[in-house]
């Protein structure tokens, strides 16, 4: 399985396996199939459980179920971490080539090149079982650029990946983003211990929580050793804690901190 190495803001070389092509290509499917059900279920409920006349209510129609087919992926990456709900059954996800969590531009990216997608999307309006056959063949071929990027780019990068800066990756790990960056403080008088946490960006925020992920998995106590020390370094601080409960502890700080006010 393909390895990538992305050097962070810390100094620090991340390794994360590559999707494999199969895997993106069976996440594909299972959101496909979520589309399509979703079209099914969606016309027949409007237009023979509630009798809506589709030509009286086409812009109706575009807008509760063209535009939430058109932003399912871009929404659901946004909001799941860099996953739809295919890429979580497969067990992938997009991530930065910095190593963080993608921002809001690059994930805007991604689903603006994925136009092959479109005629599928938006085709159905003119609905009828030939057709849907027929934006279905649009699809697929439209489609061949994306997987011909795929299979000749070293990390499987469709083109929106190359545009956008992102790589899509295996998530197998016991750790999570739900055990790091999103802790659910829910601690009435939670002490910070590290208020100057808040200096760090975003990205370095999403780098302490891959090191913690990659020295779960690999047993590198060294590695989160290095960004202890450079953190420390950074924020001027002393810490007597163990490096993984100071590490944590940063990251608990910098959620309290960042979400106290909202």
């Amino acid at each position: 399985m393909g390895l990538i190495s992305i050097h962070t803001a810390f100094n620090i070389d991340l390794e994360f396996e590559v999707a494999p092509f199969h895997k993106r290509l069976m996440a594909y499917i299972f959101d496909f199939v979520i589309i399509v059900v979703y079209i099914w279920s969606m016309k027949s409920f409007l237009y023979d459980g509630m009798e809506i006349g589709f030509n009286d209510h086409q812009g109706f129609d575009i807008l509760v179920i063209s535009l939430p087919m058109l932003l399912y992926s871009l929404v659901c990456e946004i909001f799941l971490n860099g996953q739809t709900a295919g890429k979580k059954i497969i067990g992938i996800r997009v991530i930065s080539l910095d190593g963080g969590e993608p921002s809001l531009g690059q994930y805007v990216l991604r689903w603006i090149t994925k136009f092959y997608e479109w005629p599928f999307l938006f085709g159905y309006v003119l609905f009828n079982i030939q057709a849907m056959y027929a934006y279905v063949l649009a699809t697929a071929i439209l489609g061949i650029g994306a997987v011909i990027s795929m299979v000749v780019t070293k990390n499987t990068q469709r083109i929106g990946d190359l545009a956008a800066g992102t790589v899509v990756v295996n998530t197998k790990s016991d750790l999570t983003v739900v055990d790091t960056v999103f802790m659910n403080i829910e601690q009435e008088n939670y002490v910070v211990l590290f208020p100057q946490v808040m200096q760090l960006t975003d990205g370095d925020i999403n780098t302490i929580k891959n090191v913690l992920v990659q020295a779960e998995k690999n047993k590198n106590t060294p590695l989160l050793h290095r960004v202890q020390y450079k953190v420390m370094e950074v924020l001027d601080i002393r810490s007597d804690l163990p490096v993984i409960e100071f590490l944590e502890k940063l990251l608990a700080d910098y959620n309290y901190l960042a979400t106290k006010d909202k």
